[in-house]
């Protein structure tokens, strides 16, 4: 009954880690990652200004986007 249960919780977190994913709320946590890693000691955006820059380098160049 234990395993079931550890499992059920492993596969809510999945699922939610996966839609956290998928509308964005980790990308401000990835892009801290990624300074912190490819850029160490370099100054960061805030979260503010992080979605700024997101909103506008998509709006500026929309790609593959549907609207």
């Amino acid at each position: 009954m234990a395993g079931l249960l550890a499992r059920a919780r492993r596969i809510g977190a999945g699922i939610g880690w996966y839609t956290a994913s998928l509308m964005g709320d980790n990308h401000y946590q990835r892009y801290l990652e990624h300074r912190r890693r490819a850029h160490p000691g370099e100054p960061v955006c805030s979260e503010a200004q992080y979605w700024r820059m997101r909103h506008a380098a998509a709006d500026a160049d929309p790609g593959a986007r549907c609207c």
